[in-house]
């Protein structure tokens, strides 16, 4: 059983948070599709992400990986071979699209295979203007200055 939600209320009283509603609704579709190929997301340090995705079968000119504002989309198709009688198949070469939703800043660094697994190294960048400030108050003699605030 899907469970659809009615987002109308919540537009009529926010502006610019449309996007939220989307990646709720863009999460819920995903709940309801199967797995395939199977991934894991890792974090490699503060700022450093892995994603590794079981792509057997596939090779790197069947995938292709694309970076837009905030979404990583792999997909990836095996072209059509006669290469036989199959007596069993078990490895999956179907067709798939994965889309992962990125936070802001987010960037891929590289994509490379090893192993039968694709794997993509993501980094998050904050631009100097975006990071936390502290703001010193005037003393009365001097006027106020900002500080880049010092990173732990």
């Amino acid at each position: 059983m899907r469970t659809t939600f009615d987002f109308a209320p919540l537009w009529r009283s926010t502006i610019g948070f449309d996007h939220l509603a989307d990646l709720v609704d863009s999460t819920m579709r995903q709940a309801t599709e199967d797995y395939y190929p199977p991934y894991n997301i890792e974090r490699s340090g503060e700022d450093h992400y892995r994603i590794s995705l079981a792509v057997a079968g596939f090779g790197a000119d069947d995938i292709t990986v694309t970076a837009e504002q905030n979404a990583l989309t792999i997909e990836g198709s095996k072209p059509e071979k006669a290469a036989g009688e199959y007596l069993y198949q078990g490895i999956a070469a179907r067709p798939f699209r994965r889309v992962f939703n990125l936070a802001d800043y987010v960037q891929v660094k590289e994509a490379s295979f090893r192993g039968g697994l694709l794997i993509i190294d993501l980094v998050r960048e904050v631009p100097e203007a975006m990071k936390p400030r502290r703001i010193q108050i005037a003393g009365g003699a001097s006027p106020s200055q900002i500080e880049q605030k010092k990173a732990a």
